[in-house]
């Protein structure tokens, strides 16, 4: 660990201080398992995909009748559960989250050694501190879903294209850390579709980099280098996708590389007028809770739908004659369906600024900076004083934590501290844009932003480099200690 981290013999204080850290990060992961979150409904599909592959050689669920293949969900998360399973059937889920808040460690440590390595010796420590004691993504490890591993595919590819660019600009072809990083990208795809942003930001980024990071007299010689360098990243990312395709032609004769959007298999009816409608307007998380997530088991309340999902009185019972034919059943005929796309058009077209600005950027908004209550045992109306105050003091709490990542993270942005920066932040405004498209906003959805918040931070609190332009964008001296 001390040569990964770069960590001297004689640097006996610091060593010191960076296994402090790193022991109250393991007592951080350790409380959360003792007093885990709230547990979520995906995770119980998530393991019945992964306990009928590894019992039935069947990707798919049990629909009462048949074992039926599927494919509304990426591979990744199940597979991981089932060689949990394989190996620890009687504490399956303990050890998930045992491995989950491992992998959280370990990718905090990657996070350190890039900081340690690219920025100054001091943001590698600060950076290490962040990650450590960061209690969202310490709290993600503790339940099981895909969010604690996406996490961790960030941080390694974080490092791993950190020491990729560092080795072209001094000339050199860092296979490793090229394989690395095209692991970083499949790990991340392979569980959650928005982890093709991932792999875009890399092999884009590297790319551009390794264009960039040598002499103008060489410019063939580092074009054909960038070439093959993001060849052999994008050949080791995409192949076990390339599979996957081909298992769902096979089954299903629908080309489909990652998962359907709306989590459905072929055959399956979509609601897509209603989701559109939802867009007009579906900003709140706790509108996620009050109208999306109750379609098909539960009734809707016109009175949980905020005042701009309505533009006029007209529009307001036209609306309300709407959910009420849903709320006789509990279920969206394709017809009902029709109708409430028909309302979509009417108000994209009266107000189509606010549809495909104003409403998008509230939604990532939102989902920036309220409180993560999902992951904690907190009420999701947790701005209510008077009915649990506690709760209420926690989450500001956490508010204002998560507030300072966002504030310092951009502080590093803007102050020109962060190394390959184009990279990074191309990676958080991708996932912005696609945020922005959501029908169900939730916060859980921007975690996968902390790694590069948590190197930003770092590196507006201790930075002591200048980024030199001439080497793609990296600090000057990339590689060495100062």
């Amino acid at each position: 660990m001390r040569h990964f981290l770069f960590l001297s013999k004689t640097d006996t204080p610091t060593r010191r201080r960076w296994f402090l850290w790193i022991a109250a990060g393991v007592l951080l992961r350790v409380f959360f398992m003792v007093y885990p979150g709230p547990v979520d409904d995906d995770t119980a599909v998530y393991l019945q995909l992964g306990h009928n592959l590894l019992h039935h050689g069947v990707y798919g669920l049990d629909n009462g009748e048949v074992l039926a293949p599927s494919l509304f969900r990426l591979p990744g998360y199940p597979i991981f559960l089932a060689a949990v399973e394989l190996l620890f059937p009687k504490i399956c889920l303990f050890a998930v989250v045992v491995i989950q808040a491992a992998l959280d460690l370990i990718g905090g440590l990657l996070l350190a050694a890039f900081a340690r390595r690219h920025i100054s010796s001091r943001a590698g420590e600060v950076v290490l501190a962040l990650a450590m004691l960061c209690p969202f993504v310490s709290a993600s490890a503790s339940i099981a879903m895909t969010e604690s591993l996406s996490v961790f595919a960030v941080s390694l590819g974080v490092y791993a294209v950190g020491r990729a660019l560092a080795a072209a600009q001094s000339g050199r072809r860092d296979a490793a850390a090229l394989v690395l990083t095209a692991c970083a990208a499949m790990i991340a795809m392979l569980l959650r579709p928005d982890g093709v942003l991932l792999f875009a930001a890399l092999a884009a980024g590297l790319f551009y980099y390794m264009v960039r990071s040598s002499a103008p007299s060489a410019s063939r010689h580092r074009l054909r280098s960038a070439v093959v360098s993001v060849a052999l990243v994008c050949t080791v990312a995409l192949a076990p996708l390339a599979v996957w395709t081909a298992r769902n032609w096979a089954d299903f004769h629908v080309f489909e590389p990652l998962a359907p959007r709306h989590v459905s298999d072929p055959g399956e009816r979509v609601n897509l007028g209603f989701y559109r409608w939802v867009r007009t307007w579906a900003v709140e998380y706790v509108s996620t809770d009050a109208v999306f997530w109750k379609v098909g088991t539960e009734k809707i309340d016109i009175d949980d739908l905020p005042p701009r999902a309505f533009d006029s009185p007209q529009q307001r019972e036209q609306t309300e004659n709407l959910i009420d034919e849903y709320n006789r059943g509990f279920s969206i005929s394709p017809d009902l369906d029709n109708r409430f796309n028909a309302l979509a058009a009417e108000r994209i077209r009266t107000h189509p600024l606010r549809y495909y600005l104003v409403v998008p950027f509230l939604r990532v908004a939102d989902m920036a900076l309220r409180p993560r209550t999902e992951e904690f045992p907190i009420d999701m109306y947790w701005w209510r004083w008077s009915e649990h105050p506690g709760e209420t003091a926690y989450a500001a709490v956490l508010a204002l934590i998560n507030l300072g990542y966002l504030l310092l993270a951009l502080w590093g942005f803007l102050r020109g501290r962060v190394p390959w920066a184009a990279i990074f932040a191309g990676y958080i405004i991708l996932r912005c844009l696609l945020l922005g498209t959501m029908e169900n906003p939730e916060p859980r959805y921007t975690l996968e932003w902390y790694p590069i918040l948590i190197i930003a931070a770092g590196a507006a609190l201790a930075a002591n480099r200048k980024i030199g332009l001439e080497g793609g964008g990296g600090f000057t001296g990339c590689g060495k200690t100062q």
